[in-house]
């Protein structure tokens, strides 16, 4: 009895494993292989966790101890429906994918990428220990802000000769 329920096990772990790695690929048949294996393996789960058959669950009928669980019962067909409607959902993405973009391949998003090619940002101490700098960032805490107008761009209200100011004013008041 117990290699059979070993055996049971391993099958589970195995749909479970086959199931999240078709889960994490880009193509949305794989995703919709992997939720359908999920599915199937969510389901044996729950009936390895019913336990052996016994009684049907009607009280009044013969021995309660004999009686088969029925939580594990409706719980498996509380995954099938739910199985069925993720099924047709991504059938459905699917279709509408392939007709729109010619494939079914899930592109990545661009900030996603920009993120990715970007370097962990590696903790270095300023020269007064007091705040940790990260790469990249400017080390002006009000760097482009326009309400203190020391926006280091030349976009700032004051104008003039002040620095960070408008320049190209005076450059065209000197050629007058």
């Amino acid at each position: 009895m117990t290699t059979i329920n070993v055996a049971m096990a391993l099958t589970v772990g195995t749909l479970f494993a086959a199931g999240f790695y078709l889960l994490l690929q880009r193509s949305l048949m794989r995703v919709l292989l992997g939720v359908v294996v999920l599915g199937h393996g969510t389901n044996l789960l729950l009936q390895i966790a019913a336990g052996p058959p016994g009684a049907p669950p009607v009280l009044g009928t013969g021995n309660t101890d004999l009686i088969t669980d029925p939580l594990p019962q409706a719980l498996a067909l509380t995954a099938v429906v739910i199985t069925f409607a993720l099924t047709t959902f991504l059938l459905a993405l699917g279709y509408r994918s392939f007709v729109l973009v010619g494939h079914d391949e899930v592109q990545d998003d661009v900030e996603d990428r920009r993120i990715a090619t970007q370097t962990m940002p590696s903790a270095s101490l300023d020269e007064d220990h007091d705040h940790v700098e990260r790469p990249g960032a400017d080390s002006d805490d009000d760097a482009g802000d326009d309400e203190t107008g020391g926006d280091e761009t030349g976009g700032d209200e004051t104008g003039g000769d002040e620095p960070g100011g408008d320049e190209t004013g005076d450059v065209e008041a000197a050629a007058r």
